[in-house]
C-alpha cells in the first residue's frame, strides 16, 4: 500500500512541475489568477466558426475576426444565435464581475465568458497572445482553463504629446498595445509649455499660435550652453480626430483621460492670451524643457477661460475624470503680484501654496458641474486638498499615502518604477534620454500599495500607470523602445495578484512573448538581454562580483583584458573574487549569437572597498538599492545616473563610517558626487573627513564648501599629511532648498553620493 501511495505521490509532483514548466513557457502577459494546463489544443483554420449567443458582444467578436486577417490572412465566417461545432465563442455573462473572463480550450472549441464587454475583450486578448507569432494558416493554441480578473481598476499609461506630436494613427497604435496588455485607462498629456495639443473653438488662437513654437532644443537640457534649433514645431488634434481617438480606445475598453495642465505649465497658452498671465508678457511657446516662471494668474478672465476651455474638454471625454495636472508650478510671479498677495488676504490664504489650492479647488467645483471628477499630480495636495479630487502620486509614495490616509483615490505612478522616460540599460549604445535609470526588473518589483498603509486605506489605491514624457521622443519608433518591454512588466504589476507575481517566471514568458513583438513589427528594447551584476563584500581579499541575466536561455561570456567578448570567450559558471582593480566585459549568447548589448564594468579597488560601512541616517527609500555598501563595492555610479549605483539623501545628508579593518597609512579620500539640477541634484554644500584609531575620537583632517566641490565637479577629493587609522569618516550636507526659478523650487535638494575611495 505505501509503494502504491510513493508511485502516484511521485507521479503527482512529476505532472506538477510539467505543468508548471508549461505554465513558465506560454507567453501570457499578464500572468491570469488561475491557470491550468490540458493535454493537445485547438486548431483554427478557414473551417472554424466565430459565433456569439448574442448580440451584445458581437463588436468584440469582430475585434477577433479582423485580427485573425489582419496577421493571418485567414476570413473567418461569424454568426449569431445557436452553438456551433469546431468554433471559437465569445459570451458575456453577468454573475461574473464585470473585468472578470474565463477562457477554455480544448480540442472541440475555445470558448470566452467576461461578466461585460471589457471582460470578454480581456479573454480574446488572452486567446490572441496564444496565438502562434508568425505567418500560418493553422492556428494551433494550447489547451488551457483560465479564470482571470484584474487586482487593480486602474491599470494605465500616459502619453506626453506636448513636448512632442504623435499622429492620431501614432496614438491608435499606442492604444492597441494598452489593449494587448488588458490596461483600461490611457493618460493623454495634451497642453503643457511647449504645445497645446487640442482644438478649443472658442479659442482659435489656441491651435494657431500655441500649438506651434519656433524651435526646439538640441541635445540634453543639462548641456551648457544650449543649442536650439529654428524649425518650426508642432500640431494639434481636430475635435473630430479627438473624438475618433475615443472612440477607438471605447472599442478597446479604455477610457481616455485628457489632461490639461494648470495653474503651471502653461506658457503655451500665455503665448496666444497673455491677460491670463501676472505679467504683461510677451510669452513665446517655450522652446527648452523643464520649468518655467510664467503661469495661470487667479484672474476671473483666466478662470473664465479654463471654465470654457474645460466645458469643451467634458464634451469631448466620457469618462468621469479629468486630469488638471497641478504639478511643478513656481510661486514667483504670484509673490510679485499684487492682485494675488490682495486675494491671499482676502480670501485668508496664509501663502502661495493654499493660494494654488485655492485655485485648484475652484476648478474642481466646476468640473463637479459638468459631473466629472478632478484628478492631479501630488502637488495639489499642498495648500489644502480639493473635495473629492483623485491623486496621482508621483514624487514617491508619500503623497499618495497621504492621500490615501485622508480617503482619497489614488493613482501611484512614482518615477523610481513608472517613468518610462529613463533609461532602461546602461549600455553607451543607449538612445539619449532625460536621465535615471528604470530597468525591466524595477518596474515589475513595483508595489502600489505602500506597507504603511491599513486594508481600510490601502482601497483608496486605485492602481498605476506607466509615464512616458517626451522631451528626448521625437518619433513614435522610440516611443515603442522606450515603453515596450516595460509596459509588459507595469501591466503584470497592475493586473496580476501580488502572491501571484514572481520575476523569474515573468522574464521566461516574456522571452517567448518577445516573438509576439516582433511578428507585430514593434520596436522593443533589447536591453531585456543585458548582464546586470551583483557584488558582495570579501573582507580583505575585496569584493565578490557574480553575472547575472534576466533571460533564461544562453550562455554569458566574458573576458578581462578589456577585449570584446565574443563566442569563444570564456564561459561565466561562478562568481568572481577580486582583491585588485579591473575591467570586466560580458555578454550573453545563444551559440554563436551575441543577444543585448555588451556589459562592461570597471572595478576600482581601494583601501575602502569591501569593508563595513555604517550610515548614520538612512538614504531615501527610492534610492537605497544597494545601501552603504554601494559606497564602497569599487563600482562608480554610472551615467546617466543609476539608481543602483547611487544613495540618494534629500531630508538629512551623508555621514558614513568606514572599518578598514586594520590600521592604513592613509592621505586621500575621494567622495563620487552628482550634479543634475533637472533631477533636483545638487552637490554637497560642505564635505569633511574625520579619522579615528578607535571609532571613539574622531579628529578632521579636511573640509571643502561647495565651491570647492562644484570645481572638483564629479570627484570631490580632500588630501592630508599621511596617518595610520582604522576609521574614515565622510559627511556631506545637503544644499537645502532649491532656488526659485530652478525646476523643483522651493523643494528640499538632493545629494546623490557614491564610491567612497580611500587610499
Amino acid at each position: 500500500m505505501k509503494k502504491i501511495f510513493f508511485t502516484i505521490a511521485l507521479s503527482l509532483v512529476v505532472t506538477t512541475l510539467v505543468m508548471a514548466q508549461k505554465q513558465i513557457n506560454l507567453p501570457l502577459i499578464p500572468l491570469p489568477q488561475k491557470l491550468e494546463i490540458g493535454q493537445g489544443g485547438f486548431e483554427i483554420n478557414e473551417s472554424t466558426v466565430l459565433y456569439s449567443e448574442s448580440e451584445d458582444a458581437i463588436n468584440d467578436l469582430n475585434f477577433l475576426q479582423a485580427y485573425i486577417t489582419d496577421h493571418y490572412g485567414i476570413t473567418l465566417k461569424s454568426t449569431i444565435g445557436a452553438k456551433q461545432k469546431k468554433s471559437v465563442s465569445v459570451k458575456r455573462n453577468a454573475t461574473m464581475k464585470p473585468d472578470a473572463y474565463t477562457l477554455r480550450i480544448d480540442s472541440m472549441s475555445v470558448r470566452i465568458e467576461g461578466g461585460s464587454g471589457a471582460g470578454v475583450f480581456y479573454g480574446i486578448q488572452t486567446l490572441i497572445q496564444l496565438l502562434p507569432a508568425g505567418k500560418t494558416t493553422k492556428l494551433h493554441v494550447a489547451s488551457v482553463n483560465i479564470e482571470d480578473e484584474p487586482r487593480f481598476s486602474w491599470r494605465g499609461m500616459h502619453l506626453d504629446v506636448s513636448r512632442h506630436f504623435f499622429t492620431v494613427k501614432e496614438v491608435k497604435k499606442y492604444l492597441d498595445y494598452l489593449a494587448m496588455y488588458k490596461l483600461n485607462t490611457f493618460h493623454w498629456h495634451l497642453t503643457d509649455d511647449q504645445g497645446w495639443r487640442i482644438e478649443i473653438k472658442k479659442y482659435p488662437k489656441l491651435t494657431s499660435i500655441s500649438a506651434y513654437r519656433k524651435g526646439t532644443l538640441i541635445g540634453h537640457y543639462s548641456e551648457t550652453p544650449e543649442r536650439y534649433d529654428t524649425i518650426q514645431y508642432g500640431g494639434f488634434y481636430t475635435q473630430d480626430e479627438i473624438r475618433d481617438v475615443v472612440a477607438y480606445a471605447s472599442a478597446r475598453h479604455i477610457t481616455v483621460v485628457p489632461e490639461i495642465e494648470m495653474p503651471g505649465h502653461a506658457l503655451a497658452a500665455l503665448a496666444a492670451y497673455p491677460m491670463l498671465a501676472c505679467t504683461s508678457g510677451p510669452f513665446e511657446v517655450g522652446r527648452s524643457w523643464g520649468v518655467f516662471k510664467d503661469v495661470f494668474c487667479p484672474l476671473d478672465v483666466t478662470f473664465n477661460f479654463l471654465e470654457d476651455v474645460l466645458t469643451e474638454v467634458t464634451d469631448l471625454f466620457p469618462g468621469k475624470y479629468i486630469h488638471i495636472g497641478g504639478d511643478e508650478c513656481p510661486k514667483d510671479r504670484w509673490k510679485e503680484s499684487p492682485f494675488c498677495q490682495e486675494l491671499m488676504k482676502r480670501n485668508g490664504l496664509k501663502d502661495e501654496h493654499e493660494l494654488q489650492s485655492y485655485f485648484v479647488q475652484r476648478i474642481g467645483k466646476f468640473l463637479q458641474t459638468k459631473n466629472k471628477k478632478m484628478i492631479g499630480w501630488d502637488e495639489i495636495l499642498e495648500g489644502g486638498i480639493a473635495e473629492d479630487a483623485t491623486i496621482m502620486s508621483w514624487r514617491g509614495y508619500s503623497g499618495g499615502v497621504q492621500a490615501a490616509k485622508l480617503k482619497h483615490d489614488v493613482v501611484m505612478t512614482p518615477t523610481a518604477y513608472c517613468y518610462f522616460d529613463y533609461y532602461q540599460s546602461t549600455s553607451p549604445s543607449e538612445p539619449l534620454a532625460i536621465g535615471g535609470y528604470l530597468p525591466l526588473s524595477m518596474v515589475y518589483k513595483f508595489e502600489p500599495v505602500a506597507d504603511v498603509l491599513s486594508a481600510d486605506e490601502a482601497k483608496y489605491i486605485l492602481g498605476t500607470q506607466g509615464n512616458l514624457w517626451t522631451e528626448y521622443i521625437g518619433d513614435f519608433k522610440k516611443v515603442e523602445y522606450m515603453t515596450m518591454p516595460r509596459m509588459a512588466a507595469l501591466a503584470e504589476v497592475a493586473w496580476t495578484a501580488k502572491e501571484r507575481k514572481d520575476y523569474s517566471s515573468f522574464a521566461s514568458r516574456l522571452s517567448s512573448h518577445t516573438k509576439l513583438l516582433s511578428f507585430l513589427n514593434i520596436n522593443y528594447s533589447k536591453a531585456f538581454y543585458d548582464i546586470s551584476t551583483r557584488v558582495t563584500p570579501n573582507g580583505d581579499r575585496g569584493i565578490n562580483v557574480e553575472l547575472l541575466c534576466a533571460y533564461p536561455n544562453g550562455q554569458i561570456r566574458y573576458t578581462t583584458n578589456m577585449t570584446e567578448p565574443n563566442s569563444s570567450s570564456p564561459i561565466y559558471d561562478k562568481k568572481f573574487s577580486y582583491d585588485q582593480s579591473m575591467m570586466l566585459k560580458a555578454a550573453l549568447f545563444e551559440g554563436p549569437q551575441m543577444k543585448g548589448n555588451v556589459f562592461s564594468q570597471r572595478y576600482l579597488v581601494n583601501y575602502a572597498t569591501g569593508k563595513e560601512i555604517v550610515l548614520q541616517d538612512q538614504p531615501d527609500p527610492e534610492y537605497n538599492k544597494g545601501g552603504g555598501f554601494t559606497l564602497v563595492n569599487g563600482i562608480l555610479g554610472n551615467l546617466p545616473w543609476n539608481g543602483n549605483d547611487w544613495l540618494g539623501f534629500q531630508k538629512t545628508g551623508l555621514n558614513a563610517t568606514i572599518d578598514l579593518g586594520m590600521a592604513r597609512g592613509i592621505s586621500q579620500v575621494t567622495l563620487d558626487v552628482l550634479s543634475d539640477s533637472v533631477s533636483w541634484i545638487y552637490p554637497p554644500s560642505s564635505m569633511e573627513v574625520l579619522v579615528s584609531e578607535n571609532n571613539i575620537d574622531f579628529t578632521s583632517v579636511g573640509k571643502l564648501d561647495s565651491i570647492s566641490i562644484r570645481k572638483a565637479g564629479r570627484q570631490a577629493t580632500i588630501k592630508f599629511s599621511k596617518k595610520e587609522v582604522r576609521f574614515v569618516k565622510v559627511i556631506a550636507t545637503t544644499a537645502g532648498k532649491i532656488q526659485a526659478g530652478a525646476p523643483g523650487a522651493g523643494n528640499d535638494s538632493w545629494i546623490m553620493v557614491d564610491e567612497i575611495s580611500v587610499n
